[in-house]
């Protein structure tokens, strides 16, 4: 039994250092549970933090006849206190972490007094991030409740609650500006589509397509987020986002696809692969919106939520790595183009193109899935909109390269030059196959 409960307190561990605090008004129902610790939503506190807790429909399942509840209840922990709290019940310094100095008990099981609910306000003074925790220190004790936690810290300017954590407060501002300049950029391929008609193609209406699905899903997430910091709940904003994330998703992979396998700059149609590749895309992409749900919508420490994590973790490599095959397979086939037809200047700007292409989206999928996964993981708790931010520049980059590149042009860089530049291409072709081997 021991070595249960010494396991239940490691995965608390597991579970507290790989959480991010975000917070809103969260509602957990826990059902017939024995784990000594069951973590229930993160915060980051300033010097005006307050917790307010609502238990309720409490039952108990227990067999020693009189339980102490004074070491069942609810406690606010940091990360760093965590560890030490741990390594005193490693040590047998202390049996149960309501003995431990470090944590800040908020309420115990033994001042209900057959009370039905219990309501409990507790003022934060400390800027710190914080974790909510329910603590169970009775052997075999199974306990069933409903918990409602509401965190914020008040704004000294109106003295009103902002229910965004300390590092998150001013995401409405930093989303509402992106959505400005996705909203301009969508403007600006507007106008340059007009301008440039008689040579665009139908994926430069698809680019604008998945412009427009970004600057909507910003301006939802804005909303989402202002009625998070101003009421702890989204409003129907959350469904929306949602909604343009989900398709924003599905269309920046498919135009992924589409740029990799050279449809409509090379070719009207799509090989029976590259048309698997969507197939397989699209529903990971269904899925991994399903995850972000769960995730969002059970807080970080709900039941199903780490394996939801992992779910959504898997699927989002898969696709990653499935949008860079069409990528590959396009240089491969203008590399044995090459050797054939005898265009090597207009296969190796092709080439070329594609193979800087290829570079920009390996550099776009490490950055935004592993470099802003670390930031976000390293950075101080008052500091976590930065890894918002360079996740949000890597995508602006992203997208810019993509539209200049690829834009509409009269002198399109796919037709013929001439007899010189094919000879002189021709070398530098068999240069760049040496360099660039798949």
């Amino acid at each position: 039994m021991a070595a249960v409960r010494l396991f239940s307190l490691f995965t608390a561990t597991a579970l507290l250092l790989a959480a991010t605090a975000f917070a809103e008004i969260r509602f957990m129902d826990i059902r017939a549970d024995s784990r000594s610790t069951i973590p229930i939503d993160g915060f980051g506190f300033t010097h005006t933090g307050r917790l307010q807790l609502n238990v309720s429909k409490f039952v108990f399942s227990y067999s020693d006849p009189k339980p102490d509840l004074s070491q069942v209840g609810f406690f606010l922990c940091t990360r760093d206190s965590w560890i030490h709290v741990l390594e005193e019940v490693v040590n047998e310094v202390i049996t149960c972490p309501f003995q431990s100095k470090l944590i800040k008990p908020v309420f115990t099981f033994d001042k209900l007094q057959g009370q039905d609910s219990y309501d409990t306000s507790y003022d934060v003074s400390e800027a710190n991030q914080f974790t909510l925790v329910f603590g169970n220190c009775v052997p075999d004790l199974k306990i069933s409740m409903a918990v409602r936690s509401s965190m914020y810290n008040l704004d000294p300017k109106t003295n009103r609650p902002d229910y965004l954590s300390a590092g998150r407060t001013n995401l409405p501002s930093i989303f509402f500006i992106f959505f400005l300049i996705y909203s301009s950029l969508a403007g600006i391929w507007i106008y340059v589509l007009y301008n440039k008609r008689l040579s665009a193609f139908r994926i430069h209406y698809f680019m604008l397509a998945v412009l427009i699905l970004k600057a909507l899903n910003l301006l939802c997430e804005t909303e989402d987020k202002s009625y998070i910091k101003k009421t702890g709940n989204a409003h129907g904003w959350d469904v929306l986002f949602y909604i343009f994330s989900f398709l924003k998703g599905i269309t920046l992979f498919t135009l992924i696809v589409l740029i990799g396998t050279g449809w409509s700059f090379l070719k009207p149609f799509l090989q029976d692969k590259e048309k698997k590749v969507l197939m397989i895309v699209i529903p990971l992409q269904v899925i991994a919106n399903v995850a972000q749900v769960v995730i969002d919508e059970t807080g970080p420490f709900g039941q199903d939520s780490y394996t939801w994590k992992q779910v959504f973790l898997l699927v989002d490599v898969i696709c990653c790595c499935a949008v860079l095959f069409p990528i590959v397979w396009s240089i491969k086939n203008l590399r044995e183009s090459a050797r054939t037809d005898g265009k090597a200047a207009v296969n190796l700007m092709k080439l070329t193109l594609f193979r800087q292409y290829y570079i920009v989206v390996i550099c776009y999928i490490y950055f935004t899935r592993v470099v802003v996964y670390a930031l976000e993981t390293i950075t101080s708790y008052r500091y976590q909109w930065t890894s918002v931010v360079a996740g949000e520049l890597a995508t602006l980059a992203f997208y810019v390269f993509t539209g200049y590149n690829f834009r509409p042009k009269v002198h399109n860089p796919y037709f013929a030059i001439d007899d010189e530049e094919e000879e002189a291409a021709a070398e530098e072709l068999k240069k760049l196959e040496d360099e660039f081997e798949l």
